[in-house]
């Protein structure tokens, strides 16, 4: 979440007369992220997350809200988007499509043990079969045909080694076929920052809009490439083995996707690699940008390249 189109006090406040939530109490831009414009919104009958989206085609957003209205009506802590006076979750400000969302409670934790992987593992397992019967189809807009395009802008940006190297990944990555595993909706970016705690228990996960359908194990590989990884970036086997078991508890592994699992770890480690090295060497203006580093992405493929070192799937 960053900020690249500003809102004023007087431009909300006018919005938000078509809602049912009260008067502007207080605007607040939130710096974090590097996708979409996000804001604190409080009013005087409670608190919002206003989102403004900068690149993604307003005929796609719909799949997002819905599914988030899904999952929040199974039960699971997600933000609800709040509808309009017309009964319209999406609406437009300063010239961007726009919704606002409940605010959850809790704050992220960004050195978690193994108890609080247990319980991502959990959720993410109810999230995936909550995800069944949402009658929406959208694919994964960070799937393997946008990291070969991803590859292609950003290759030439790159020192010949990690030419290489994102050569040799792709070439790996081609000889695998995603669609013969389960599939189904995914967050695809279960980052430690994108969960709230609130004490021991989940109060909060956000930002969903990467999901998408694809293969769930995909998922899965992402959330343990940040959850369980140790400093230096290898995975640290007692909160691997937490996650995956909690979560294989409510959905177990398939054979197909235990004998996957190191190439999706590959794959997920790819897909991060590549969107912050575009974010890097071809970077959006904005106010407030957070570009991470993709040093950190392109360690952990690495790492991930050496099977023999990787926790397996239970099963």
């Amino acid at each position: 979440m960053s900020v690249f189109t500003p809102v004023t006090d007087a431009d909300l406040a006018a919005w938000l007369k078509n809602y049912a939530i009260g008067r502007l109490d207080s605007l607040q831009g939130i710096s974090a992220g590097v996708q979409n414009s996000n804001f604190f919104v409080t009013t005087s009958l409670g608190r919002y997350v206003l989102t403004l989206f900068e690149t993604m085609p307003r005929a796609e957003l719909p799949f997002y809200l819905h599914l988030m209205a899904h999952l929040a009506r199974h039960g699971l802590p997600v933000p609800a988007p709040i509808a309009n006076r017309d009964n319209e979750y999406l609406g437009s400000l300063s010239g961007k499509p726009a919704v606002l969302v409940s605010r959850l409670a809790g704050r992220s934790e960004m050195a978690p043990d193994a108890a609080r992987c247990a319980r991502i593992g959990a959720m993410l397992a109810g999230l995936h079969l909550a995800g069944l019967t949402f009658g929406r189809k959208q694919a994964n807009p960070r799937g393997a045909e946008w990291r070969r395009d991803c590859a292609a802008r950003v290759r030439g940006h790159l020192p010949a080694i990690e030419q290489a190297e994102l050569d040799a990944e792709l070439a790996f990555q081609a000889g695998f076929n995603l669609k013969a595993l389960p599939q189904g909706v995914i967050h695809a970016d279960l980052f430690r920052d994108n969960v709230l705690w609130d004490g021991d228990y989940i109060g909060g996960v956000i930002d969903f809009y990467f999901a998408g359908h694809d293969a769930l194990l995909f998922d899965v590989a992402v959330t343990v490439n940040d959850w369980c990884a140790s400093t230096d970036g290898s995975l640290d086997l007692a909160r691997t083995t937490a996650l995956l078991v909690a979560y294989a508890e409510s959905r177990p592994f398939t054979a197909g996707e235990q004998a996957a699992w190191p190439a999706m770890l590959r794959a997920a480690a790819l897909r991060f690699w590549l969107s912050r090295l575009e974010d890097f060497h071809l970077p959006r203006a904005g106010e407030m940008v957070l570009v991470k580093d993709p040093g950190e992405y392109r360690r952990i493929l690495r790492l991930r390249a050496d099977a023999a070192t990787l926790p397996p799937l239970p099963g």
